[in-house]
This record gives structure tokens, C-alpha cells and sequence, in this order.
């Protein structure tokens, strides 16, 4: 009897198996992954974007490390915690206060709670098919759900939470026009969950400048995309004017971490009490020590270099295949990006869904698999590039993707 449910503690990290062979992982290492038996994969999920560094990068390591030597769990406050806030503050402009907490869930539920708090409103709005965690709230309208796709002639609501359509301008009026009682509006820079559809030109600016006009709070989710594109947040660079964001993954090189950041003014309802925060683990010292390796780390890395490699990987797949009477076409960006089969990349979630194809996506897992490459098997998946895949491996990927991507079309 197998006490563990589903075999793994999460549903969306499970794989399946091929030749009734089970995937176990033993060891992690740069861009690498092996399992039981000792065969290496290419890892291109990479703790589903956390490892931007690769899987354990000495320094953060080491870090953790002397942490846990020195104290795991002192209850009390203790000096790496203020220091870890001070390392992440100098990435995220104005929003230079820090809460830490343990995921990106509590961090968007913290968000939602101190929006609710300053503006003394209910309601919060999010993206239709966007992923904001998987508390209760927050996971209505999720990718893959009938409500995702927006059906019927009036706005999906639940418990507060309404649905918004992305990229379409014409909604984002309608929205404000329907509600003038919104706390915040959660903006994910890019639906990264549901195929790492982009921003439309202007489009997260607007958002933010009506919400903010309708005296409506902007929170920023860069859990997935914080620190992806360049040091710092993804909504910055395309010029959003948050109150609140919500970090993770990235800042911590896949330690149990998030953060919640945000205007001094706003942070203040959480220290007169307006509003609660708790969290026996929030602010451990290995994950402050981990915070603060991973972020001096960055601070230091070659991104454009990164980005470019990803992007010259997605042109040589979409030449090659083309060269075979193949169409295909990438969505995202270089250190996170989507294929699709098909000659241009959606642009809003009904065309998302329209190509997404759950049977090609799991052939091509399969046949990367088979490569010793691990990928994300579902449609709206997403190949992750570390700072530690080199060429050899990009190079490697490149060629595998083309290979089983024509393969399956032949």
C-alpha cells in the first residue's frame, strides 16, 4: 500500500508513466536532472521556473547550509530577515516594504487582504485563465475551467473574485463601467499558465491606469515572471504602476519562499492592524539565507545573453520545422516560452485554447522524454531556460524539439 496521494504531493507535478516506468528523481545539479537508475535529463521545467539559476548553485547552498547550522527556527525575529528584505527592496522600486511568506498563494491571498484593507472595498478582480494560486478564491476562473473562457453575456463573479479578459481593452472598461466598488485588480504580466500568452501593446499600462482612476488598487503576480526577464519585475518593464506585487520562485532558487512587496504607505495597514498576518515559517533563516544568495547571485547575471539564446532556440525550431513543411510558432520569451502547431502564437486565451492540442503536447513529453529530456506534458506547458544551460545544452534542446516536432507530423 502507497500512503502518499496520487503518488506525489501536488497534482500538477505529476508525469506519467512510459513502459510502466515511474519517474523518480534522486539528484538535481545546474540544468540537470537523474533519476533512480542513474540516467541525466535535461531538466527544461526547472521546479516550474523557481531554479533560475539551475538546481543548487553552490552559493546558495552554501548558504543554506550555514543557516541551518546556525539556527533553523528561532520564532523570534532575527538579522536575516531584515537583511533579506533589504537585498530584495533594492529590485522593486517603490514597493520597498517586504512580507515573507511560504508561497505564492498566501502571498496573492496576503495581497488581496491588504488591498481589501486600504480601500475598505470587497471585490477583487482577476484574469480569466490566469494563475494566481490555488486557494479557493483566486482558482475560480483557472485555465483549463469552463469559467476561464468567459461564457454567457454577464461577468463570472465568485465570493468577490471577478473575471477580466486579457488583452482585451474594450472589457477593462466594461469592467470598471459594471463595478465602481473594485479593492484591487491582480494583473499577471504574462498568462503564463495558460501558454505564456504576451502582453498586448499598452495593454497592462491601461489596465492599471483605469483601475487606478476607479480608485481601485493594482497588485502585481510576479511570482512566475518576477526576475525571469531582467533583475527586478516584469510589470516594471512594461511600465505598470503597482501598489502591491507578489514574488517567489526565482528569489529564493527553489526554497519554500515568497514575498509580498509594496508601497510604504499601503504596507502600513499590516502593522496598525487593519489587517492580519501570521506564519510560523514566514521568514525562516534558510530561506532569508537562500533570498539573499540567490538575489546577490542575479544581480551579477547576463540576461540579455539568456534571453537571446532562448529566443535563437524558438527560431531555430519554428526554421527547421518550416524547412519540413512544419508549421509551428513560440509564445513568451527567452527564458520562458511555449510552442504551438501552428504558424502564429495566440494572443488572447480563446485562441490559446483553440490551439491547444492535449494529445500532441503529451507526444511531444514523450518523445523528449524518451531523449532524456523532461518537459512540461500539458498544452498550456513551458520550457524553462536557467542561467546554468549552456550551449551544448540549449543546443541539445533545440535539436530534440525539431526532431520530435516533425517526427509527429510526418
Amino acid at each position: 500500500m502507497k500512503h502518499l496521494v496520487g503518488g506525489i504531493s501536488s497534482a500538477g507535478r505529476a508525469l506519467p508513466e512510459i513502459d510502466g516506468q515511474t519517474l523518480m528523481i534522486e539528484k538535481a545539479q545546474g540544468a540537470w536532472l537523474w533519476n533512480a537508475d542513474g540516467q541525466r535529463y535535461l531538466d527544461t521545467a526547472l521546479g516550474f521556473g523557481a531554479t533560475l539559476l539551475g538546481h543548487n548553485p553552490p552559493a546558495v547552498v552554501d548558504a543554506v547550509q550555514q543557516a541551518v547550522k546556525t539556527m533553523m527556527m528561532p520564532a523570534w525575529s532575527h538579522a536575516l530577515e531584515e537583511e533579506a528584505a533589504t537585498t530584495l527592496s533594492a529590485f522593486t522600486g517603490e514597493l520597498n516594504k517586504v512580507i515573507f511568506v511560504n508561497s505564492g498563494s498566501e502571498a496573492v491571498h496576503l495581497a488581496c487582504r491588504g488591498a481589501r484593507a486600504v480601500t475598505g472595498r470587497h471585490k477583487v478582480v482577476k484574469f480569466a485563465a490566469g494563475y494566481d494560486g490555488w486557494f479557493d478564491s483566486v482558482a475560480f476562473g483557472n485555465a483549463g475551467s469552463a469559467m476561464a473562457e468567459m461564457p454567457g453575456t454577464t461577468r463570472p463573479e465568485k465570493e468577490g473574485m471577478l473575471l477580466l479578459r486579457y488583452n482585451d481593452f474594450k472589457d477593462v472598461d466594461a469592467l470598471f463601467a459594471e463595478h465602481p466598488d473594485i479593492a484591487a485588480v491582480i494583473v499577471e504580466p504574462v498568462m503564463a499558465n495558460a501558454g505564456c500568452v504576451e502582453p498586448a501593446e499598452g495593454y497592462l499600462h491601461y489596465l492599471a491606469d483605469a483601475a487606478h482612476r476607479s480608485g481601485a488598487m493594482v497588485i502585481l503576480d510576479e511570482v512566475l515572471m518576477g526576475f525571469r526577464l531582467h533583475a527586478g519585475l516584469c510589470g516594471h518593464l512594461f511600465g505598470v504602476d503597482a501598489d502591491f506585487a507578489t514574488v517567489g520562485k526565482a528569489i529564493g532558487n527553489g526554497t519554500v519562499v515568497a514575498a509580498l512587496v509594496g508601497k510604504e504607505q499601503y504596507m502600513k495597514v499590516f502593522e496598525d492592524g487593519r489587517a492580519i498576518r501570521a506564519g510560523t515559517y514566514s521568514g525562516n533563516p534558510p530561506v532569508c539565507a537562500a533570498v539573499i544568495a540567490t538575489l546577490n547571485e542575479l544581480r551579477s547575471k547576463d540576461y540579455m545573453q539568456l534571453l537571446r539564446s532562448g529566443d535563437e532556440l524558438c527560431r531555430k525550431v519554428i526554421a527547421d520545422c518550416k524547412a519540413q513543411g512544419v508549421e509551428l510558432a513560440s509564445s513568451g520569451y527567452g527564458t520562458v516560452f511555449t510552442f504551438w502547431q501552428q504558424a502564429t502564437a495566440p494572443e488572447t486565451y480563446a485562441q490559446a485554447v483553440a490551439a491547444a492540442d492535449h494529445q500532441w503536447s503529451m507526444a511531444l513529453h514523450v518523445a523528449l522524454r524518451r531523449q532524456h529530456i523532461l518537459s512540461m506534458p500539458s498544452a498550456f506547458g513551458r520550457f524553462y531556460l536557467s542561467f546554468s544551460h549552456d550551449q551544448q545544452a540549449v543546443d541539445l534542446l533545440a535539436a530534440a524539439c525539431s526532431q520530435a516536432i516533425i517526427a509527429q507530423s510526418a
